[in-house]
């Protein structure tokens, strides 16, 4: 599809959001601040919740941001479209005990974090991010900026790289470089409370994680092409973002949803992830405000969908057997609807028909992805929301390529696209 200007303003704003998170927890933030800008109100799990129709909320839990609009006509029964999507992506996690090195260098040590393309990070500038609870109770993010490297092996040392290829020893081979002297006279944590502010004699506990320094761009023939790290998912939470924004305060439709889940990418299991009652806690919630008993409730959520966005895969030029031979998308021609015959998404027939008609509603070209029989499936959070909720579910996403690598590769007009679909799914 052509790149508009509205294209283009768009990745440029995806490049800002990136930049902010660079882990959940400031993806979480970063959600919750712009939203909060765009006249939503921030709840407090721990408080009792004056939630009204005609009102816009949020809150956040850990890594995770829930964030809603209930039209001005909600009722016991209105029903609930929620867009869902994941804050984490692949990388590497900061261990206990993190300062090490040797030979005159200082490391840190790390934890592989989901599934990455391990030699994707090597020789790249990367910062450390993440959350710091203090001696006093408070909780802090904290981000280094460019920090740290992984730098590789030179050629000259291993002859046979570019016929054998690369693999790397996960705990031997994965401890990147931040600075040069005696291990035992420095402290990495000091470094991440220096960019908070606090002490690192106050850090009684943290949870961070490795990400790439370098920002998003748009590049290639016509600006076609954009580049950046944690695409995976945070293109599909930037998507909701900017729709919930734009959406404002209805007057009829259903109650709009963005769901931003942790932990996607380690199986959903946690408090916060999309497994966890983060969500049933927050629907329980707003539908008690609205008086609905356990009846009416049922109903609410009979008539409600999910849309559960995340990355999927464009067929790789130089790598097309891997794909599927005729169900191949492409970067730049529309966002794809994700289906699976073992229910690795949650796509059917119905939600199929769904799809096809908001994005008709958004003027949206779309494509439909399917893996090779010989390939095996990656999965979402699409069809534990339907297991957890009873939703219907619809899996989509954008196309891209180099996935889980520390910089994937995605479409400008699919970054859009997606946004605008997202829209008129809010709309009902």
């Amino acid at each position: 599809m052509p790149v508009t200007p509205d294209a283009l303003i768009h990745a440029e704003d995806l490049a800002d959001f990136v930049a902010a998170s660079p882990s959940s927890y400031h993806a979480a933030a970063e959600t919750a601040r712009r939203l909060k800008d765009a006249g939503f109100e921030r709840l407090r799990e721990e408080d009792a919740w004056q939630v009204t129709p005609g009102g816009r909320y949020l809150v956040v839990r850990d890594g995770a941001t829930i964030a809603w609009t209930l039209p001005a006509d909600a009722v016991a029964t209105t029903p609930a479209h929620i867009f869902g999507a994941h804050t984490d992506s692949p990388g590497f996690k900061l261990k206990p005990q993190p300062t090490t090195g040797s030979r005159g260098w200082l490391q840190a040590a790390v934890e592989v974090y989901g599934g990455p393309l391990l030699n994707s990070w090597l020789d790249r500038e990367l910062r450390l991010a993440g959350r710091l609870a203090l001696a006093d109770g408070r909780v802090v993010l904290a981000d280094t900026g460019a920090l740290l490297r992984l730098p590789q092996l030179a050629v000259h040392l291993d002859r046979g790289v570019n016929n054998n290829g690369l693999a790397l020893d996960k705990q031997a081979e994965t401890q990147p470089v931040w600075g040069l002297g005696d291990a035992s006279e420095a402290d990495v944590l000091a470094e991440l409370a220096a960019s908070a502010d606090v002490s690192a004699a106050d850090i009684r506990g943290y949870d961070v994680m490795i990400a790439d320094s370098a920002r998003g761009a748009v590049f290639g023939r016509d600006d076609a092409f954009f580049a950046s790290g944690r695409l995976d998912d945070l293109a599909s939470v930037h998507a909701g973002v900017v729709a919930l924004e734009r959406a404002g305060s209805a007057e009829s439709g259903p109650i709009a949803v963005l769901a931003a889940f942790d932990h996607e990418e380690l199986g959903s299991n946690s408090r916060s992830g999309a497994a966890g009652p983060f969500l049933d806690d927050v629907l329980s919630r707003v539908y008690d405000a609205l008086d609905a008993d356990s009846s009416q409730r049922r109903r609410a959520l009979a008539s409600s969908w999910c849309l559960s966005s995340d990355v999927g895969h464009s067929v790789h030029p130089n790598y097309a057997q891997k794909h599927d031979p005729v169900v191949q998308p492409v970067l730049g021609s529309g966002p794809i609807l994700k289906l699976n015959a073992n229910q690795r998404y949650a796509t059917d027939a119905l939600g199929s028909a769904a799809w096809s008609a908001w994005c008709d509603t958004a003027d949206v070209v779309t494509q439909e992805f399917v893996s090779n029989n010989n390939v095996p499936c990656g999965s979402t959070i699409g069809p534990i929301t339907a297991t957890r909720l009873g939703i219907r579910t619809v899996d989509v996403g954008i196309p891209i390529l180099s996935m889980h690598s520390a910089r994937e590769l995605a479409g400008v007009s699919d970054l859009h696209d997606l946004t605008r679909v997202a829209g008129a799914f809010f709309a009902g």
